[in-house]
């Protein structure tokens, strides 16, 4: 005798409880949750088996809440919590059977404080575990254009049923769930010792969970759920675009004026270093823009230290500074090469007029290290001095292409980060 379809209440065949009718035609067990009984729907609801002294899992959801699930009330009518052991692990997770008249049956799954619903599969493709074990790669299915990369495989079992379901529930009933997951997406291909399932599973949001069914969702036990979406905030992709639009720009700002070499206003090449020290004068046209000092000597294996000043048209002293020269080179499981024996300094002229640049007695040094034919007689002997003015700089922009690059990189660390917790739960080993 199958059940009425009009059918809203019953009274347990076992204990008498009043029960509340919640699923569909489909509906073929009741397990009442007084007393842990199993009654056959489709016979009158005799007693089918007992689960006695069973202990409720903590769960938010009851029997007979309503709620809206993508714009779709369902209906609570089962609870059935499932646990996994492995290697002196154990997890444990919640599944809610769903019945809405208009879309059938679904699942909400509580899963350490997150929330996912689910939903039989009735397309093509499947991955068993013997194909699991076979492949030397995760294996994957094309689904509707959405690529599904295995995840893991688990066996659960039951260890607490209540409410209404579509097929007989046993405790400690067993299943082995192959999963694979997409970007938003998990196939889980499922088999008992009667059947094999495929169910997709999504993320659902907690907080809108939680106010369409009126409940107090728990706090969460881990961070990541391998569905959980990524979350960049609202500026996401607008902070990461526009970093890196700017640190584009930036570069192409820095190179274009580094290009800008000035105009060369002195060229002295070739002078012998025991006629220093030597004044040099020089005329500056262009004020407020970068003027660049530049040395260079024959150093070999060798270093030098040059100390000048430079004094403005009132014959005032700017600064003093100096510059070493440097350039060594040998052999070491192969050629190699230290130093441009090249020094430069930058500064920006306030005024036009005479400047005048006093070149000291040079300092130097041969590298001892090097071997004897690399030894030169000495240290240096001519320096070149070029003096260039209106000069720009494109170090600035430089280190804001850095900072803007840096800005942008972070976002995608952010997603790659996301993304790497959501695959950490994998049991893949390469």
């Amino acid at each position: 005798m199958t059940r009425s379809g009009d059918l809203t209440t019953i009274n347990c065949t076992s204990c008498g409880a009043g029960l509340d009718v919640l699923g569909g035609g489909r509906v073929t067990v009741h397990v009442c949750p007084y007393c842990g009984s199993e009654l056959d729907a489709q016979e009158d609801y005799k007693v089918l088996r007992t689960f006695a002294d069973l202990k409720r899992p903590d769960t938010p959801f009851k029997l007979g809440m309503k709620g809206k699930i993508l714009d779709v009330e369902y209906t609570v009518i089962g609870t059935l919590e499932h646990k996994e052991t492995y290697a002196g692990q154990t997890w444990t997770w919640i599944d809610h059977q769903l019945f809405s008249p208009t879309h059938g049956y679904a699942y909400l799954t509580l899963d350490d404080g997150h929330v996912t619903f689910s939903r039989r599969y009735r397309g093509p493709g499947w991955i068993s575990e013997s194909q699991v074990e076979r492949s030397e790669a995760p294996p994957a299915i094309q689904v509707k254009g959405e690529r599904f990369k295995y995840y893991e495989t688990s066996t659960s079992e039951v260890t607490f049923a209540e409410g209404e379901f579509t097929w007989a529930v046993r405790i400690g009933d067993k299943s082995t769930t192959v999963s694979a997951m997409s970007d938003d997406a998990m196939l889980g291909f499922s088999t008992t010792d009667k059947e094999r399932e495929v169910y997709r599973t999504t993320y659902l949001p907690r907080d809108e969970i939680a106010k369409s069914f009126g409940v107090e969702l728990p706090k969460l036990s881990k961070k990541v759920h391998p569905l959980m979406p990524f979350s960049g905030g609202e500026n996401f992709k607008f902070v990461r675009n526009m970093s890196a639009l700017f640190a584009l720009l930036c570069i192409i700002i820095s190179f274009v004026m580094g290009l800008s070499g000035g105009r060369t206003i002195v060229s002295e090449v070739g002078l012998p270093v025991v006629g220093l020290p030597v004044e040099i004068p020089f005329e500056v046209t262009q004020t407020n823009k970068l003027l660049e000092i530049a040395l260079s000597g024959d150093v070999s294996n060798s270093w030098a230290s040059i100390g000048f000043t430079v004094q403005d048209p009132d014959g005032e002293i700017l600064f003093g500074a100096g510059r070493v020269m440097e350039r060594y080179h040998g052999w070491d499981d192969g050629n190699w090469s230290e130093g441009t024996g090249k020094a430069n300094l930058r500064f920006v002229p306030e005024k036009a007029g005479t400047y005048q640049i006093n070149l000291g007695e040079a300092e130097s040094g041969i590298w001892t290290g090097a071997a004897k034919r690399d030894q030169p007689k000495q240290a240096i002997s001519r320096l070149d001095l070029r003096i260039r003015e209106g000069q720009m700089s494109g170090v600035l922009p430089f280190w804001a292409a850095i900072l803007f690059g840096g800005v942008a990189i972070w976002q995608f660390v952010r997603r790659w980060r996301h993304k790497s917790k959501r695959w950490a739960g994998g049991d893949w080993d390469d």
